[in-house]
């Protein structure tokens, strides 16, 4: 491919009717665009808007789940239309030098903390996918000041507004537009499909095993349809469970070592060597783990060992199927201590039912694993695909 002409700069990936066109030019945002400043100063507007550097503009009370911004001072925020851009100078990891992104929602009011601009052209969601790439970044740190708060880049406004932007022809940027729009929709689907299966499985579930406090479970397989009922034990009577413990001091190994965000590191030694469930022992309590042969699990995990009359896939299952939360025994952070864990009481079938419904689970979470990776592989796709539909700034040469 053409990487660089006398008067502009061709992208890495070009579509082929676009091979042959003209370079691309590196165009102000002020040339495109201008400043929206009306307030919304007789507080008719009473919908709040925010920039999330995930989830794009939303809705504040769908974001926080509540009000943040009180209606007395809605008088000095900005009006945002539909189709406006929006800027949040707040940096995070997930936008380095603060997101901008379009509003898709709806008209709204958003904090005079950021900037917001209306493009001249109505058909510029070309630059809604550009402003996902690191393309702009460099130059937004080279303009803003140096004294900027740690958690927000300090730039003024004729300063962004000067930010350069990529300008090819009109169609060549609604081509582009339509096909990261496309592969859009299909991670969409991809993640809907996902959303599904997850569903199924967690309906699934709540039909396999009983209710809390009951014996029987509203569906069970055929060859089970006659046995009788699942006995209530507490969890003590049928495992035991063991506390992680602090792995800093052993040297570097081939035991993986697991913690609550999943494989840390690697050691010498071993804290157990089986299958085991892990359940949180502070903090997120609710996701257990299963694991196979030897491992090492930190101080903020439980381990459980020494099963008895029970399968450890089935009780992984059987975790699952907990509601952890409420057994949290603090006010603060969730946290849970190995005696209340004891205490849990459950219902178990006879060894052969609970193998049943571990592999049934199992297949399930089969099929999970590989949408995700689907969806992952996707989502890597369309990031490496921007990389090179978008030309970079450092990247052009005059």
């Amino acid at each position: 491919m053409q990487q660089e002409e006398k008067h502009g700069f061709v992208p890495k990936l070009r579509f082929p009717e676009f091979r042959d066109a003209d370079a691309w030019k590196f165009v102000p945002l002020n040339k495109q665009a201008k400043r929206c400043i009306q307030k919304n100063r007789d507080g008719v507007i009473t919908r709040v808007l925010t920039n999330s550097a995930e989830y794009g503009v939303v809705d504040q009370r769908d974001y926080f789940d509540k009000d943040i911004a009180t209606q007395g001072n809605l008088k000095n925020y900005y009006v945002v239309k539909k189709g406006d851009y929006v800027y949040n100078p707040r940096i995070s990891a997930a936008a380095p030098v603060g997101p901008i992104s379009k509003n898709n929602v709806e008209t709204g009011v958003m904090s005079p903390l950021y900037s917001i601009f209306r493009f001249g052209d109505s058909n510029n969601d070309f630059y809604a996918y550009y402003f996902k790439t690191a393309g702009w970044h460099q130059y937004m740190r080279q303009a803003s000041s140096t004294g900027a708060r740690h958690d927000r880049m300090a730039i003024t406004n004729d300063d962004f507004m000067a930010m350069p932007l990529p300008a090819s022809t009109p169609e060549e940027q609604q081509k582009i537009a339509d096909c990261l729009s496309s592969l859009d929709d299909l991670i969409r689907l991809e993640a809907e499909k996902l959303d599904a299966i997850t569903a199924h499985k967690n309906g699934l579930m709540q039909q396999l095993f009983p209710a809390e406090g009951e014996t029987l479970p509203k569906l069970r397989f055929p060859e089970f349809e006659g046995a009788g009922e699942w006995k209530l034990k507490p969890l003590g009577k049928i495992l035991s469970v063991g506390n992680g413990r602090d792995h800093k001091h052993l040297p570097e190994g081939d035991i993986p070592v697991y913690g609550s965000g999943g494989y840390m590191r690697r050691v010498n030694d071993y804290l157990y060597d089986g299958e085991s469930v892990c359940i949180g022992r502070k903090g997120t309590i609710d996701k257990p783990v299963l694991l196979s042969g030897k491992f090492w699990t930190v101080d903020t995990l439980f381990y459980t060992h020494s099963f008895r009359n029970s399968l450890p896939k089935f009780v992984y299952a059987l975790f699952q199927n907990i509601a952890w939360l409420k057994h949290n025994e603090a006010g603060g952070v969730p946290s849970l201590s190995k005696s209340n864990i004891e205490k849990i009481e459950v219902a178990i079938p006879e060894e052969d039912e609970q193998q049943k419904i571990a592999d049934c689970l199992a297949s399930i979470d089969s099929l999970i694993t590989a949408q995700t990776q689907k969806l992952d592989t996707l989502k890597t796709y369309k990031k490496g695909l921007m990389q090179q539909l978008f030309p970079v700034m450092d990247e052009v040469h005059e």
